[in-house]
């Protein structure tokens, strides 16, 4: 199975509700999802209700006492998936650690090692908006990377700016880390959204989703209930457009789970 990590530079465009909620897909199709949240906010942690008492249950634990990544997971009590808790002392990791290579790779590392992500088990990295050790160690972990991008025009110029941070890692990681750019909150009554989409196809061609993320209350809303969309909105747009989302990305590839991709396959064929 796959690791994919969502990232934008920007906040605001939909990178928790992407993770949680693609995951949240996943495991409503027979896969065992894991979470890793990365971001000082912990909004994937409190969403999935799985809150780190302390940075000594955090991916932090890691850096500072090599745990395993496996002794860190928690079920959600709610979407049972596997989450590893975020904490607001993540955000000392930068200044404890540096930036050294061993450092920045010590998640995939540790990924690759206890391969954690079996077969049977996607990982989806929650990052916070800004490049520092916890994004790196996300980029150098990842298969392949989801940038979710809001229908406006700085949301766009954010992509762009994150497509020159990605290539000047390109030397370092050895590897074009495949990506896939996502419009978030499209409203399709605005002549912005169509703007904004016409400049990333412009900008990124095939790397843009077919499928967007439409503007919806029940998903805007969901974070509130501490659900996924699938658990407090099954059948509203929001819902509707991730179940899309990750069917485009199971027949492409993208999202490497062969039984899924092979069923998705055999649908578009009937």
């Amino acid at each position: 199975m796959t690791i994919v990590t969502v990232f934008n530079q920007k906040g605001g465009v939909g990178k928790t509700t992407t993770a949680l909620n693609l995951a949240a897909a996943l495991a409503r199709r027979g896969c065992q999802p894991y979470g890793i949240d990365l971001d000082p906010q912990a909004h994937l942690s409190a969403v999935t209700g799985v809150m780190a008492n302390s940075g000594n249950d955090t991916i932090l634990s890691l850096f500072q006492h090599n745990r395993t990544l496996r002794e860190l997971v928690r079920v959600s009590p709610t979407s049972g998936i596997g989450i590893i808790p975020a904490h607001m002392e993540l955000s000392k990791i930068d200044t404890m650690f540096g930036k050294g290579y061993d450092i920045v790779n010590m998640l995939n590392a540790n990924l690759r090692g206890e391969k954690f992500n079996d077969e049977n088990t996607p990982v989806m990295i929650d990052c916070c908006p800004l490049i520092g050790v916890l994004s790196l160690n996300a980029i150098f972990a990842c298969d392949c990377l989801i940038i979710p991008v809001s229908a406006d025009h700085l949301s766009a110029k954010g992509a762009i700016q994150i497509e020159k941070t990605l290539k000047a890692l390109e030397p370092v990681l050895k590897r074009r880390v495949n990506r896939r750019y996502l419009l978030t909150r499209f409203d399709g009554r605005r002549s912005m959204a169509w703007e904004v989409l016409k400049i990333l196809e412009e900008r990124f061609g095939a790397e843009v989703c077919r499928t967007r993320i439409s503007e919806n209350v029940s998903l805007a809303e969901s974070p509130a209930y501490n659900k996924t969309i699938f658990e407090h909105a099954p059948h509203s747009r929001g819902a509707q457009d991730y179940e899309t989302l990750l069917d485009e990305l199971l027949a492409e590839g993208f999202i490497d789970a062969p039984a899924l991709a092979r069923d998705e396959r055999q649908n578009i064929v009937n």
